[in-house]
């Protein structure tokens, strides 16, 4: 049955030509009517040699902005631990922004289940991956979501504004208009932080 499910899915996944909405829409709603799947569509995004799991990403990504992030929950171990797997940009991008969700689920004022189950460890690897985006070739979305989620967790982790902080500074603020912007953004809220 769950090869049957995998299979099922990755025909799914197969016929997306592109991550039109549209496209993204359409699996989603095959995963929240089975939402067996869902825990096939986080493996699948981690089959990090497949070029299916960009496609699975893709989806991913829709379904945690659009619909239910606290599915997540059980999956979050596996997520936290293997994003730093990824390989493909088109993969990097929609799993940088779910780790921006999930930061900012975790900090907003009222209580929520990813801000009760997200644990240290899995923040740990979220923070330690975004570094490793921010000082390799990344595009200019992976770089805007991760400056965020470092940002977030830089609220009650001390070390982590001066370094995100030095970064942008130094590295990030020099590639491009678009992280230039972004990185002049983040630093205000860091300076604004610290008053």
């Amino acid at each position: 049955m769950l090869e049957t499910n995998r299979l099922f899915l990755i025909a799914q996944l197969d016929h997306m030509e592109n991550p039109k909405r549209e496209n993204r829409q359409s699996v989603a709603n095959i995963v929240l009517e089975n939402p067996i799947l869902f825990k096939e569509l986080v493996a699948i995004t981690f089959e990090v040699d497949t070029k299916v799991s960009i496609k699975a990403a893709w989806v991913l990504e829709w379904f945690c902005t659009h619909h239910h992030l606290e599915w997540m929950l059980p999956h979050l171990d596996e997520f936290s631990e293997k994003i730093s797997t990824l390989k493909f940009d088109s993969a990097i991008r929609p799993c940088a922004k779910i780790c921006e969700h999930l930061a900012t689920s975790y900090h907003v004022k009222t209580t929520n289940e990813i801000k009760e189950n997200l644990t240290p460890q899995q923040i740990d690897n979220i923070i330690a991956t975004g570094f490793d985006w921010l000082i390799t070739p990344q595009k200019i979305a992976v770089r805007a979501y991760t400056m965020h989620t470092l940002y977030l967790f830089g609220l009650e982790r001390d070390w982590i504004h001066p370094e995100l902080k030095h970064l942008i500074e130094t590295k990030i603020i020099h590639e491009s208009k678009g992280t230039k912007a972004r990185g002049k953004q983040i630093i205000n809220l860091i300076e604004k932080h610290l008053k």
